[in-house]
């Protein structure tokens, strides 16, 4: 198939990419837009610092998106080139990201969204296993921080649900998780595993694999996940107080396939790997966080994602 014929890219815009004179700027030529919605989102404000894109526009201030359970944006479909796709992304600045959405009347596309997933979050859910069900602290790890402060933000709306089994493998995730997540009506969901299945025997690609079908599985309901890298470890320690055999060269080829995966696929991987990098003082059994080493995943994590 020649490029000339391959099908377009569409993509969801409530903003100034239907603004015909952005159009010309961005692409060089107007795209009749298709009406469409964009359900469980709301609208927000962006604040926009670069001079070419302010230029263009004609605004400081950018329309943005947060999910919201009830609601709706109205907007339209644009449908792309693989070049003009291109162009768009070129044209979006930092504080926007390019992930897939669900639209009302033609489904699967892209939108601009935040960033930062949580910064926009309203239903958060957690799925994964003891790591982030909070083994060996008693307060419940950095998911205990993630909910005290995102539902301290708007206690109406906001909710924070861990449905992390301890145990937990990747190839389970569609088997006891997923399901729960949607049904929680969840619009983010963060994907935290992988370990279990690497001392298991499983390789680096495969576990790979098992986390981009749950995150396909979840974007198919409308949520967004977000994928957290695997944490370093104490191999010694995690073999003989744990009693969990982890070579950490595995470890580390599952945190290069996701992020090679997120990056070349548009979705969001948090690497917090170099939280814990060489801090066996922070590691309850060579493995599990101790409530510090929770204090400061919860904080790197913050400053990624919110």
């Amino acid at each position: 198939m020649t490029s000339s014929a391959l099908p377009p890219h569409r993509v969801f815009s409530f903003g100034t990419l239907l603004d015909p004179a952005v159009q010309r700027h961005v692409f060089g030529c107007e795209i009749e837009p298709t009406a469409d919605r964009l359900l469980g989102h709301r609208l927000t404000e962006v604040a926009i610092s670069d001079p070419e894109v302010v230029a263009a526009s004609g605004l400081a201030v950018h329309r943005g998106l947060a999910r919201a359970d009830d609601g709706s944006v109205a907007g339209a479909l644009l449908a792309l080139t693989a070049s003009q796709l291109a162009q768009a992304d070129a044209y979006e600045v930092a504080a926007y990201a390019r992930r897939r959405v669900r639209t009302a009347d033609n489904g699967a596309a892209w939108a601009y969204v935040d960033a930062r997933p949580l910064a926009v979050a309203q239903r958060i859910g957690i799925v994964g296993d003891s790591i982030a069900y909070g083994r060996a602290d008693p307060a419940g790890g950095w998911v205990h921080r993630l909910a005290r402060a995102h539902i301290g933000a708007d206690e109406t709306v906001n909710r924070v649900f861990s449905l992390a089994v301890p145990g937990l493998m990747a190839a389970q995730l569609q088997e006891f998780a997923l399901d729960e997540a949607l049904h929680r009506r969840c619009d983010t969901v963060i994907v935290t595993a992988g370990v279990n299945d690497l001392t298991a025997g499983a390789g680096p690609a495969e576990v790979c694999a098992a986390l981009a079908a749950a995150c396909e599985a979840l974007e198919a309901g409308g949520v967004r996940p977000v994928v957290l890298c695997p944490l370093w470890h104490d191999r010694e320690r995690a073999r003989t107080e744990f009693g969990a055999e982890l070579d950490p060269a595995r470890t580390s080829a599952l945190r290069a396939e996701l992020l090679d995966w997120g990056a070349g696929t548009h979705r969001d991987v948090i690497d917090l790997y170099p939280v814990l990098e060489a801090r066996s003082d922070l590691l309850a059994d060579g493995l599990h966080p101790t409530p510090e080493g929770h204090r400061l995943l919860w904080e790197a994590l913050a400053e990624r994602a919110l």
